[in-house]
């Protein structure tokens, strides 16, 4: 249990909480029009910052992995 609270639990709330004020913030972004995806480089940006969210997760995930597991 005391893996869970010390190890995951943070890695939840860092991802859980930190991914949803990341998909309010893309939300708001689109509906005041400031995000255009008729254009190449908003298309461009949106999909770094997506692609950025993702990869940060499974770096973090996999690096706790290995440190709890190697």
């Amino acid at each position: 249990m005391s893996e869970f609270l010390e190890i995951w639990l943070p890695f939840i709330y860092l991802y859980g909480v930190g991914g949803a004020l990341f998909l309010i913030g893309m939300i708001l972004v689109r509906k005041s029009g400031s995000l255009n995806m008729k254009l190449k480089r908003h298309r461009y940006w949106f999909r770094v910052l997506v692609f950025g969210y993702f990869y940060f997760f499974i770096f973090h995930f996999l690096f706790t992995i290995a440190g709890l597991y190697w």
